[in-house]
């Protein structure tokens, strides 16, 4: 089964999605399920995993509600208040639902570079996998070490970076993210998503040459059982479309034996969340 593990749903607020700019103008709309679904057919995948853009519990009910009606749409990654002392009621209550998979908090957005090392957070996810819920790491590269101190507080947890922790591809730099995500993908427990390439580059001279050598780190690092494709849609429509990006890492994967594809573009999100 061939799975998107990185998608997005919304219709659009310039108020609330504020973060697309006006350089983003393509994705300035509504974007969903009937526009993925087409996307996903074209392209031979099977589904797809739904992640939160926004921070409310409303983002959550509205995921769990498009997977509720749209049979592609396998899994959720939604947003619940992890600082909070009522948490524990919180994820009793979303236990029931079979779609929510996981969590996840936008803590690229945060200005302080050890969010994820609170004591409210840490305790929020120390939480999780009373449930067998996920948690996907969203930072960028200077937020890296505080991921290696996070993780490896949490060795029974299961952890997912997205998008490659955002490299900067565009000015071509590898370190210290290359060593940083060496030393995080040592922890067994932590997987990565192939996702977010396009965007991190320049958008619109980016080559998949471009592309090569970050993805030879991750492959190194964390190898084909603990990498997942995600296409990051709509996003990545500001940088090329749905085709351009799968073919990134279905090229770079011919190096590698058909199982191992097969893990990377859909058997390893199955595992990964349940779905």
């Amino acid at each position: 089964m061939n799975i998107d593990s990185h998608q997005h749903f919304w219709i659009f607020n310039p108020v609330r999605d504020a973060w697309i700019t006006e350089q983003m103008d393509v994705i300035r709309t509504d974007c969903m399920p009937e526009d993925l679904f087409r996307e996903l057919l074209d392209n031979g995948m099977d589904g797809s995993v739904a992640v939160q853009a926004d921070q409310s519990e409303e983002e959550t009910s509205f995921l769990l509600d498009i997977a509720e009606k749209y049979d592609f749409v396998k899994g959720v990654v939604g947003w619940v208040d992890l600082r909070s002392r009522s948490l524990d009621n919180r994820l009793a209550f979303y236990h029931t639902n079979p779609w929510l998979k996981g969590f996840r908090h936008i803590v690229q957005g945060e200005p302080d570079d050890l969010f994820l090392l609170g004591d409210d957070f840490c305790r929020g996810i120390s939480l999780l996998k009373d449930y067998s819920y996920t948690y996907d790491i969203l930072v960028y590269p200077k937020q890296l070490p505080a991921v290696m101190r996070f993780v490896e507080r949490f060795p029974e947890q299961k952890f997912v970076i997205d998008h490659l922790a955002k490299p900067a591809i565009k000015n071509h730099l590898l370190e210290p993210w290359a060593s940083q995500m060496r030393e995080i993908a040592r922890h067994p427990n932590v997987y990565c998503k192939v996702s977010g390439m396009v965007t991190e580059a320049d958008w619109e001279y980016w080559k998949p040459e471009d592309m090569q050598p970050y993805l030879d780190v991750v492959f190194g690092a964390f190898g084909p059982a603990r990498l997942m494709f995600g296409s990051d849609w709509p996003v990545c429509l500001v940088a090329g479309g749905y085709v351009r990006v799968k073919h990134v890492v279905t090229d770079y994967l011919q190096q590698f034996s058909k199982a191992e594809s097969r893990a990377v573009m859909g058997e390893n999100a199955v595992s990964f969340y349940n779905l």
